[in-house]
């Protein structure tokens, strides 16, 4: 299916997330961190850097990963991504869910 993102068509699965990372960038992750009520800062965008760098070298994303990743702590991680903080991040960041996530 097809979303139209900060006037840029998407393709997305049924949850959001987007299928093709290389219609990813920086305004489409603002407005979809919009929808999900967070203004991006600086300390967000090290998060999604982080999270697409281990998806870009295929290693698996969890809470435990990002927890040991020295880029933040879990009390921040879920205060800067809530309501799920792993399965927000990583749609903000325009890759699948992972496995991990329910």
């Amino acid at each position: 299916m097809e979303k139209v993102i900060n006037g840029k068509t998407v393709k997305v699965n049924e949850e959001g997330y987007l299928t093709d990372l290389s219609q990813w960038d920086k305004k489409i992750a603002v407005e979809l961190a919009k929808e999900k009520g967070i203004e991006m800062t600086d300390k967000h965008w090290e998060v999604i850097d982080y999270i697409q760098n281990k998806y870009k070298s295929e290693e698996p994303l969890s809470i435990r990963g990002i927890k040991k990743s020295g880029v933040i702590n879990i009390k921040e991680f879920y205060d800067l991504f809530p309501g799920g903080p792993l399965k927000v991040s990583t749609l903000i960041a325009g890759i699948p869910k992972p496995k991990s996530c329910m």
